[in-house]
C-alpha cells in the first residue's frame, strides 16, 4: 500500500511530520507493506536564496512580525522539534530555494533513496544551517546517503528531473494540496500538517483494512 507525503524540504513541519509518521509506522505490524512515495512541492517556488540573511531575519522581513514575535513562534517549533528528536536551528538557517534539492529528491527516488535524501536534506537544512541551493552542498548530501556524486552533478548542473518536480506539484494542486506536509493513505485518505502519531497511525490502520478488502479477490466458498 502506498503512502504519497507532499513536502518541501524548507518547512520545519515537514520534517516534524516525517518524524511523527515514522513514528506511527514504526508501530504498525505491516510496517514492511507500506511504499512511502515522497512528492515535490514548493511552498515558495519565487524565493531567492540569500546567504547574506539567517531565516529569523528573512521571516521578520517577510512577515511583517517584531524580532520577539519570531523568536517565540521559532521556539515553539522548536520545542516541537526536539519532542520528535530533531535538534533545530532554525535563526541560523539560511533562507534558500528548494526547486535544485526537490531535483536532487527525484533522481534520489529513481534509486529507491527517497527517504534517505528526504532526512539527509531535512538535516542539511535545518540542523546543519547549509544552503540547499548550492551544488557542492547537494553533492556533499547526494554522496552521504551513496549517490553517485559525478551522476549527480550531472544532472544539478543541466535541467533534469525539473519535469517531475512540476508534475508531483501539478498532482498535489489537482487533489487540493495547498499547504504542506500533505500524507495520502492509498489515494484515499488525506492528513494534512504534522499532526499526532495517533492520528498517522489510526489513518494507516483504516486504509489498511480497505486496501486488504479490495485486493483479496474472490472469496472461495
Amino acid at each position: 500500500m502506498q503512502v504519497k507525503i507532499w513536502s518541501d524540504v524548507r518547512c520545519p513541519f515537514c520534517y516534524i511530520g516525517k518524524k511523527k509518521f515514522e513514528a506511527a509506522l514504526e508501530k504498525f505490524p505491516q510496517k514492511d507493506q507500506i511504499e512511502v512515495v515522497w512528492k515535490s512541492f514548493q511552498l515558495d517556488p519565487t524565493l531567492k536564496t540569500d546567504t547574506s540573511l539567517s531565516t529569523l531575519d528573512y521571516f521578520i522581513k517577510t512577515k511583517g512580525v517584531s524580532e520577539e514575535q519570531a523568536r517565540q513562534m521559532f521556539s515553539g517549533a522548536t520545542q516541537m522539534a526536539k519532542e520528535s528528536g530533531i535538534n533545530f536551528n532554525l535563526e541560523e538557517s539560511i533562507p534558500a530555494n528548494s526547486f535544485m534539492a526537490h531535483r536532487l529528491i527525484q533522481l534520489a527516488k529513481s534509486k529507491s533513496l527517497g527517504n534517505q535524501i528526504e532526512e539527509a536534506l531535512f538535516k542539511a537544512h535545518f540542523e546543519e544551517a547549509k544552503n540547499i541551493d548550492n551544488i557542492k552542498v547537494l553533492l556533499q548530501v547526494a554522496t552521504s546517503i551513496g549517490m553517485n556524486a559525478e551522476e549527480a552533478e550531472t544532472m544539478l548542473e543541466a535541467d533534469d528531473f525539473a519535469y517531475e518536480v512540476r508534475q508531483d506539484e501539478m498532482e498535489g494542486r489537482n487533489i487540493g494540496v495547498r499547504g504542506v506536509p500533505f500524507f495520502v493513505f492509498d489515494d484515499k485518505y488525506a492528513v494534512s500538517g504534522a499532526q499526532s502519531s495517533e492520528v498517522f497511525l489510526q489513518n494507516l490502520e483504516k486504509s489498511w483494512e480497505e486496501y486488504q478488502k479490495k485486493n483479496n479477490g474472490l472469496e472461495i466458498i
